[in-house]
């Protein structure tokens, strides 16, 4: 919901595609890897075109087996690929490649929805996304928080709550400040992408949990294609994480989203379901935790039940952007930039077992495969934005 490919010379995924290429070579894989950015709130349907023709486009005319991996949003474009039944009305050609597929691997997707999806489809949701979306690419940009744009965010709200009120006023505002730090090279492009968010949130519907309901019930698993997924939860806001964020105007302002969209992804999704753990799951998520994991337990977005889907290959205690490299890193701070302040413990070790955990799940496969005599060996695993 906040991600992107590349924007004003800002690599989005650049932590995990690295992270999980340098892994892949050390185990003696030879791949091709491309990351593919999406409208960044449209439907997945929509999404999912994007995501077949880039395919089609990378991988040509080869025979060589290829392996998904998509985000949040993402892994519901690779599901939606990855089922017999879809239909994209797209030409053949374009789709051909889905005889290959031989993995789809999720990362904190909502699998069974997110609450926080019925807030972000309102006026004022829409809103902050849009807020959201500005300041992760400029902070990311940055390599921390622009305390000019935080600093005049908080003096146009007359509270620190207010945010949920955004006017049009306040985000023209937040936009041209936000542009001045991007440069003109990425002007263009950012604006075009803030477009999107403003004029297409299909995705977001889409992830309600109403919506996954059906999506699930339409969308089929195949046969063929190995399923995992990434699952975390980060720790509920508490009075020490108000404390610890009074250091800065931006802190606070970061500690309160945060706050606020946690409680929206821990209200309950009933009546509709969630995956039944059986106790050796349940075991293993509460030891990744450090606590009994609930249907309260959430990454800042969505809720840790709706993350499972197929086998789980890592689960761990981090927010919605720790995952994909953006978290804090006292070792080396100018590495990692963390600007979701939610508490999380995630740092660099957990995203290296995580990362390592994705490479076995990637290398088992592309084994397996050589092993059946499906491919030649060169497979080529390909992130979703």
């Amino acid at each position: 919901m906040f991600g992107f490919g590349r924007l004003a010379g800002y690599e989005y995924f650049g932590h995990l595609e690295n992270a999980i290429a340098s892994r892949l070579w050390r185990r003696g894989m030879r791949f091709s890897l491309e990351v593919i950015p999406t409208p960044p709130t449209a439907s997945v349907r929509k999404r999912a075109r994007r995501v077949a023709e880039k395919v089609a486009w990378a991988t040509g005319h080869d025979n060589d087996p290829i392996y998904l991996i998509g985000h949040s949003l993402g892994g519901l474009d690779a599901r939606l690929l990855g089922s017999p039944s879809v239909r994209l009305d797209v030409p053949e050609a374009v789709t051909a490649w889905r005889s290959r597929l031989k993995s789809v691997l999720t990362i904190n997707t909502p699998h069974y929805g997110t609450p926080v999806a019925h807030f972000f489809a309102t006026v004022s949701g829409t809103r902050l996304l849009y807020a959201l979306s500005l300041l992760t690419v400029t902070t990311l940009k940055l390599g921390g928080p622009s305390l000019t744009i935080f600093s005049s965010l908080l003096a146009a709200l007359s509270r620190v709550d207010d945010w949920v009120g955004l006017d049009i006023r306040t985000l023209d505002q937040i936009t041209s400040l936000a542009m001045r730090f991007v440069g003109n090279q990425g002007r263009d492009e950012l604006n075009e992408w803030l477009q999107c968010i403003r004029t297409d949130q299909g995705g977001i519907i889409q992830a309600t949990p109403e919506a996954m309901d059906l999506f699930n019930s339409a969308t089929e698993d195949s046969p063929g294609v190995r399923y995992g997924c990434v699952a975390t939860a980060s720790p509920a806001p508490g009075p020490m994480t108000f404390v610890s964020s009074l250091r800065s105007p931006s802190a606070v302002f970061s500690t309160a989203i945060y706050s606020s969209l946690y409680a929206f992804a821990a209200l309950p999704r009933k009546p509709y379901p969630s995956p039944k753990l059986d106790p050796s799951l349940r075991e293993k998520l509460r030891a990744a935790l450090g606590a009994e994991p609930s249907e309260r337990s959430n990454d800042g977005i969505v809720p840790l039940m709706s993350m499972i889907w197929g086998d789980v290959v890592y689960a761990g205690a981090g927010d919605h952007l720790d995952v994909v490299g953006h978290f804090a890193d006292n070792e080396r701070p100018a590495l990692h930039t963390d600007w979701l302040r939610s508490g999380s413990v995630f740092r660099r070790q957990d995203f290296s077992a995580m990362t390592d955990a994705i490479a076995d799940f990637l290398a088992t496969a592309m084994l397996d495969d050589t092993a059946r005599g499906d491919s030649r060996p060169n497979p080529t695993p390909v992130p979703s934005a």
